[in-house]
């Protein structure tokens, strides 16, 4: 079934935001909304991807903020086990929980290194992660990152795909899951199906939507894959005085913590745009936000 819950309408003043959605929209639209500049930037910054001290720190240190949000959005409703750390997970794979516990599958849209994917595939309740990225040089630090891990090799746990979320195969999942195990409550597990494309709990798109050509047509083929009662959960930066401030001057032109080019503030897209559009489209249920901001000295923090 589709959920649809109370909304939440506070909206954030902040520089950041988390947002979450839960149902399930259909939409037909198949046209690609990957930038070829966004991608020719992001293969510039490939190889500094891992690096804690690099121009990807910001979400290093963001990190175990966005598995408390998700923890959050799932616990909230009381239909899924909240498992997700204050921490990054482990560097070591989780195998702690017994096989039977991992049901949440996971398909991270606009990976690039790996950074969220990783941790995700450590976590005691994920059976998978599929994360896709349209840029070859991440998605192949990506993947050199991943092998450095034996444990998570060999689990199956995790798999990358060098694909936009328009030409994902409707198969993708088959990929890692022939051997792994199926909840009860899957039509397809119940038929003897390979899992179909909308049977994804919880699909995230971290700190992408601000990069995209067509916001509203990623986020209708984003939806596409989340199955009745899962998430979509994403961050972004809210198109505000201060992050311009934050992300443009400062962070680009003076302290040249990111390279020039790596934000456009004319694509950073407000919450209230987002929700606005939200509550036009049909089978789109609960709404959250949350804003953030980072502190120098402190971390994240949120507001």
């Amino acid at each position: 079934m589709i959920s649809v819950r109370p909304r939440i309408t506070s909206l954030p003043r902040e520089l950041r935001q988390l947002i979450s959605l839960s149902g399930r929209h259909q939409s037909t639209s198949s046209s690609s909304s990957v930038s070829s500049s966004e991608v020719s930037h992001f293969s510039a910054l490939a190889s500094s991807w891992w690096d804690p001290h690099g121009p990807s720190r910001i979400l290093h240190l963001m990190n175990p903020l966005r598995h408390e949000f998700i923890s959050r959005c799932r616990s909230s409703v009381g239909s899924l086990p909240s498992s997700s750390p204050t921490s990054p997970p482990s560097q070591a794979l989780d195998t702690s929980g017994p096989e039977a516990s991992r049901t949440l599958r996971y398909l991270d849209v606009g990976c690039g290194g790996g950074i969220f994917a990783e941790s995700a595939a450590r976590l005691p309740t994920t059976l998978s992660v599929t994360a896709v990225d349209p840029t070859p040089d991440v998605i192949n630090v990506a993947k050199t990152h991943m092998r450095r891990d034996p444990g998570l090799v060999q689990s199956g746990r995790l798999q990358y795909l060098n694909t936009s979320i328009e030409d994902l195969s409707p198969s993708f999942l088959s990929t890692n899951l022939s051997a792994a195990p199926t909840t009860s409550t899957s039509p397809a597990a119940e038929s003897g199906k390979t899992p179909s494309q909308t049977q994804i709990d919880i699909v995230t798109m971290f700190e992408v939507i601000e990069h995209v050509n067509s916001p509203h047509q990623f986020l209708e083929q984003c939806m596409q894959r989340v199955k009745p009662g899962g998430w979509l959960i994403g961050s972004t930066i809210a198109r505000t005085l201060t992050s311009y401030f934050t992300t443009k001057l400062m962070a680009e032109d003076v302290l040249r913590i990111v390279p020039r080019g790596t934000h456009d503030w004319d694509k950073y897209i407000m919450a209230a745009e987002l929700k606005k559009w939200a509550d036009e489209q049909e089978g789109w249920g609960e709404w959250r936000v949350m804003g953030v901001m980072y502190v120098p000295g402190v971390g994240w923090r949120e507001c």
